[in-house]
């Protein structure tokens, strides 16, 4: 290929190989010298080309995996708590994994110099989760078990990317087609096309509703799995995840860009998935064999950084502040002829978990925004007013002698509530009972430890000073049906169980039991679907029908409590909403509403077109919108 062979002729011989790793250069070369010293050449070929380039060793030159691991154990100091170290034969990378990686780094570097320098390794460094975690453990098998592969499929990304580079490009149009989470909320799903490219933006399952509802709608004669080119993920929620290793059980190939908590909580998340099905007598629409081709092709980014994905399509992940790794895609069409910004889902605001949601852009002309809490009506009391009311309402159902039901999502609500349950028993606010964490909560958790970089500073520290909240002797876990029926027969607690809107898992089952007694109190902090049995609890339903496994239904009559914390939510209410696109730099000039209900969508885009006279269009499922 002309691009790279530009390159390693600007080398003159120094390099054996040279390939690319996504839209990444790697070289590598059998002189030892250069592979220590040549960082310098590499950087001005940088600086001429704007594009990423890797200098490693070919692996003839590299000390042996054994005699490296002994010189890592003997640079790094024990303090640093090596986990594991393992090593990627096919890429000259050895992956250090320890619980304290700054140790691991040095200061500025130092460390990882001296192993590279004594080993010629390239060295990656991550931290091992505070909790174990089986599911972090796995995935790291799954990439490292197939590296070889790995290399080839990420060349072969490269590849596609550079093989119609023209720099200079300006594509003649862009069109967006909304496949799901039009006028509704669930199914998230954006078929982005050019001339030269088909993307998707999120590929999600509406979990509230059944039939063909649940998924996007892939039978349109634009859309083919044999020219898709990438599928970019904002999160981990089922709603936006959960039908993308369902694209692999059908054959697509290509490369799912997400950040790196994103990718492990939707597989653990995509794993529940399977496991809710078969306990509702259901066949799940995919296997664990289609979760870890999922996780062979991700390509998995940093907030801030800037990767091509095609030739005219190029996308930077910015911080959503609405669960853990969450991203707004910054999405560079036509070398920057139009600048689209999707939100996917979003805070604008500082949680006790993560930073408000980015507002800064490079450029911007077009925005896909969310529209959850878009309505007037939505105006959400402040952080402090929901905490103080939430602490209140749990402790009324406590000294009454009950027990308090917090359905969850496991990823980002929980752990909001864990922290605030955290702080208030801290300080004397809240009684010191038992506290109960069932469903997969435990093990989002650890990947929450694993991952401290994408909280907000204070937890960030906290983590650093191994003082992480998430290990707090206050929270038990509770592991296997005899633990759930001790909580169940046992006096008053508090219980985090999944799914947070009562469609399948724990919470189903304790909702069962608590329900009937006017002691306990059912509390919801998220978003309830339309259709879902939480959203029927919430709108004051005394009987629903239940279903906890099998193909029988049970009807349960509600006498407990039952409270909805708006306050609470990952997501922007309507005054979050506008202060965002207030704020939001550069300003757009169209701004597109989806993910919300029809109403709420209608009503945002009305306003927003009022007050930043700006065109606004509320599209309709399968509705085709040219952006230029």
């Amino acid at each position: 290929m002309d691009f790279l062979k530009n390159i390693t002729e600007k080398l003159k011989g120094k390099i054996t190989d040279a390939g690319f790793e996504g839209a990444n250069v790697v070289l590598y070369t059998n002189d030892e010298d250069f592979a220590r010293n040549g960082s310098g050449k590499i950087k001005e070929i940088v600086n001429e080309i704007k594009k990423r380039i890797e200098l490693r060793a070919d692996k003839k030159i590299l000390l042996n995996s054994e005699e490296t691991e002994k010189e890592i154990r003997k640079i790094i100091p024990e303090e640093a708590e090596i986990t594991n170290i393992l090593f990627d034969n096919y890429r000259s990378i050895v992956i250090i994994e320890a619980k304290r990686p700054g140790m691991v780094i040095g200061k500025q570097g130092m460390t990882l110099d001296e192993i590279k320098n004594k080993t010629l390794w390239t060295v990656q460094v991550q931290r091992s989760p505070s909790i174990k975690s089986k599911i972090v453990e796995n995935i790291r098998d799954v990439l490292y078990a197939n590296n070889n592969y790995r290399r080839r499929f990420l060349n072969s990304v490269g590849e596609k990317i550079y093989e119609n580079w023209n720099p200079k490009r300006t594509d003649e149009w862009i069109r967006l087609t909304f496949l799901g989470a039009a006028r509704q909320v669930g199914r998230s799903c954006v078929l982005l096309q050019t001339p030269n490219s088909k993307i998707l933006l999120d590929c999600g399952i509406d979990v509230s509703t059944q039939g063909e509802e649940k998924f996007p709608y892939f039978n349109i004669p634009e859309f083919s799995l044999d020219d898709l080119d990438a599928v970019i993920i904002s999160h981990a929620h089922i709603d936006h995840v959960g039908m993308v290793p369902y694209l692999y059980k059908m054959g697509y190939k290509g490369p799912v860009y997400m950040t790196l908590p994103t990718r492990d909580i939707a597989s653990l998340l995509s794993l529940d998935f399977i496991g809710v099905a078969y306990k509702q007598a259901e066949k799940p629409l995919y296997s664990s064999k289609d979760i870890k081709e999922m996780v062979k092709h991700s390509i998995c980014l940093n907030y801030n950084e800037v990767t091509d994905v095609t030739p005219d399509i190029r996308i930077t992940f910015y911080n959503a502040g609405h669960v853990l790794g969450s991203a707004m895609v910054h999405i560079n069409i036509g070398n920057g002829s139009h600048n689209l910004l999707y939100t996917g889902d979003y805070k604008f605001m500082r949680t006790r978990l993560l930073e408000p949601a980015a507002i800064n852009f490079p450029r911007l002309e077009s925005v896909i925004t969310e529209s959850t809490y878009g309505s007037k009506d939505d105006i959400l009391p402040t952080r402090r007013e929901a905490e103080d009311n939430f602490i209140n309402l749990v402790n009324k159902t406590i000294e009454r002698g009950g027990k308090v039901l917090i359905p969850e999502l496991g990823l980002g609500r929980a752990q909001e509530t864990m922290l605030i349950i955290e702080d208030a028993v801290k300080f004397g606010r809240m009684k010191k009972i038992p506290i109960y964490i069932d469903g997969m909560i435990w093990d989002i958790n650890a990947i929450h430890t694993a991952y401290p970089d994408f909280l907000n500073n204070k937890i960030k520290s906290l983590t650093f000073q191994d003082r992480n909240p998430f290990t707090s002797e206050i929270f038990s876990r509770v592991g296997s049906p005899e633990e759930r029926r001790k909580v169940i027969e046992g006096g008053p607690c508090i219980v985090l169980a999944t799914s947070g809107m009562l469609m399948g898992g724990a919470s189903v089952e304790y909702f069962r039991e608590f329900a009937e007694s006017e002691k306990n109190s059912i509390i919801f902090v998220c978003y309830q679907g339309s259709g879902s049995l939480g959203r029927q609890v919430q709108d004051g339903m005394k009987e629903v029908r239940v279903n906890t496994g099998g193909s029988k239904d049970e009807l349960v009559k509600i006498n407990m409590e039952v409270h909805m914390s708006k306050g609470l939510t990952a997501h922007a209410g309507r005054n979050e909403l506008m202060a965002f696109f207030k704020k939001i730099n550069p300003k757009p000039k169209r701004v597109m509403v989806m993910h919300g209900e029809v109403s709420k969508s209608l009503d945002l885009a009305s306003t927003l077109h009022k007050i930043h006279h700006i065109e606004t269009n509320v599209p309709k499922i399968l509705e085709t919108l040219k952006l230029k």
